[in-house]
């Protein structure tokens, strides 16, 4: 049975990867000639269920609200009328009441594709530096380290153990911190871990390609209905930003909106973290990718298709790299800005088409596709086979 992929990113890669392992013949169609060269090309780095916690509160819409004017806020909202912005919006708002639930259905999932890439790495032998220190968050302001205490007894229920530490903690589990005065504690769990995503995708593809036979195709598909017409078997569609448009050509509406992020890639820093960080009052994360490189991502912006670097929202990653680690070597960075395929409700689309029987969906993972993937991918393979056999 021949199968195809719409997306090479890590959730097409994956897909692909549960696919082949499943039997069929794969395609994946991409329009770049690398995979993951787009959302997942420089991510943060996390594989974190403790970042589990969806956004859907008062406190993310207050906070929006009072960061509009502020060029550099870790949440910036283009404030200039758009019909599927605000639509998203109203959405959003709707989904407040049901984000404890969400919240620890995501945790769920990102346990449950821990071990499914740990998995993967030891079978197909995939290195893409990876770090196992665990994930501490950081936490400067009292209301949102009261609300991560609260948030702990949704991920426990999940089944994720993470602790209160206190700010003197903080600084044994990671040394190179220099925290500011206002820092309250942490939060600390041991078994999230961070990698390259981009190296995870390109060293996976060519196992797909030697071992499994998968074939990319250069090709930007624009109509599911007509460029892939003839195409015998599963049509998975896992093209981020863009999925939403090929959704409507099947006549399927996917309110996915496209939401901006920063990194920074700081090579041979000198000076750094090993300990994956979460600031929650910067939004800010930190990855350690090897012996040279740190990534630090953040930042929240709806500013529709848009990936232009602009420097005012680069500046405070590096501004923040040099004030918690005084020693730490800038001198040598990486920009780069991608898009978040977001669901108002936070959670990722997987499921079969209302449509047409052969199309089927894995995408919407918002800021945690590399947190997820792995799980959707080997779920909607599942749904597949289960349709087909």
């Amino acid at each position: 049975m021949q199968a195809a992929v719409v997306g090479a990113g890590i959730t097409g890669i994956t897909t692909a990867y549960y696919l082949a392992k499943a039997g069929y013949e794969v395609t994946i169609y991409d329009e770049r000639k690398y995979p993951a060269m787009a959302t997942s090309y420089a991510n943060g780095g996390q594989l974190s269920a403790s970042n589990a916690e969806v956004w859907n509160s008062w406190r993310s819409v207050y906070k929006g609200i009072k960061w509009l004017t502020k060029k550099d806020a870790p949440l910036k909202v283009n404030p200039w009328p758009s019909p599927d912005k605000y639509s998203w919006f109203f959405r959003f708002i709707k989904e407040i009441p049901n984000a404890d639930i969400n919240t620890q259905r995501t945790c769920e999932m990102a346990l449950e594709a821990h071990n499914l890439y740990k998995q993967i790495a030891e079978e197909e032998g995939i290195q893409f530096d990876k770090v196992e220190k665990g994930i501490l968050h950081i936490y400067t302001d009292e209301t949102e380290y009261e609300n991560a205490k609260r948030v702990n007894e949704v991920y426990a229920r999940a089944g994720l153990k993470r602790w209160e530490v206190s700010a003197e903690e903080c600084l044994k589990i990671e040394p190179a911190l220099v925290p500011p005065p206002t820092l309250l504690g942490g939060m600390y769990n041991d078994t999230d871990f961070t990698g390259d995503i981009h190296k995870f995708c390109v060293e996976l593809l060519k196992v797909l390609q030697k071992k499994y036979n998968v074939n990319m195709v250069i090709r930007k598909i624009k109509n599911l209905g007509v460029e892939l017409r003839d195409h015998v078997g599963p049509i998975v569609v896992c093209a981020g930003v863009e999925s939403k448009a090929l959704a409507k050509t099947v006549d399927d509406n996917l309110p996915i909106y496209p939401v901006k992020g920063y990194s920074i890639t700081i090579h041979k820093p000198e000076v750094a973290p090993w300990t994956s960080l979460l600031d929650d009052g910067a939004k800010i994360v930190t990855s350690r990718l090897g012996e040279d490189r740190l990534r630090i991502a953040g930042t929240a912006e709806f500013n529709g298709y848009n990936t232009d670097i602009i420097q005012a929202r680069i500046k405070p990653l590096i501004t923040w790299a040099e004030t918690m680690f005084p020693g730490i070597n800038t001198e040598n960075i990486t920009p780069w800005a991608g898009l978040r395929p977001m669901m108002p409700n936070m959670m990722p689309v997987v499921k079969k088409s209302n449509n047409n029987d052969r199309v089927y969906y894995n995408t919407g993972h918002g800021h945690l596709g590399w947190t997820l993937s792995a799980y959707t991918a080997s779920n909607i393979v599942e749904r597949i086979r289960g349709n087909n056999t």
